[in-house]
């Protein structure tokens, strides 16, 4: 069962179990919310489209975290002006996990356990979120490329007394 969803005032389609980045919401961590702003739902072939929400449907959620986004550069410059502006800034972001996706009259039956939070320093995966000495790196580092070594140039006085001969 699925659903497309206004939350935050950005439609997503969710199901069950689906983790989402949504616009930072007003909760706390770890609270239960619920959406109503529910524009389509969709069970098999059965799909229910809403005018502009279906009647009754709702979608569980659980907050898991409030982060930021990666930084966002804004550089604008106009030539020959001697002008530019340099801004930037990052997004405040919330991950909520779907606990499931509810008809009209229907009420959620198990909730899904939410796993805690690993927090990402600096390219490194930690285990443990108060202390970065566990630390795993995410990805192992490729070795770079060498270029090919050139040639060297063929010695040209070799080739030069090969073809010359003495005259008598």
């Amino acid at each position: 069962m699925y659903a497309i969803v206004e939350i935050a005032g950005q439609q997503f389609k969710v199901e069950r179990g689906n983790k989402v980045y949504v616009h930072r919401l007003e909760a706390n961590e770890g609270a239960k919310i619920e959406f109503d702003r529910v524009l389509l739902m969709g069970n098999g072939d059965k799909i229910s489209v809403g005018s502009p929400t279906v009647d009754g449907a709702k979608v569980a959620a659980t907050v898991i975290t409030h982060l930021k986004g990666d930084k966002v550069i804004i550089f604008k410059k106009n030539r020959r002006k001697t002008t530019q502006k340099w801004n930037n800034h990052r997004q405040s972001f919330t991950q909520i996990l779907i606990q499931g996706v509810l008809g009209k009259g229907e009420t959620l039956k198990d909730e899904i356990k939410v796993e805690k939070y690993e927090k990402k320093v600096f390219g490194m995966k930690s285990k443990n979120t108060e202390t970065s000495e566990t630390a795993e790196p995410i990805a192992k580092a490729k070795p770079a490329k060498k270029a090919p070594a050139k040639k060297a140039p063929a010695k040209k006085a070799a080739a030069k007394k090969a073809t010359t001969k003495k005259k008598d």
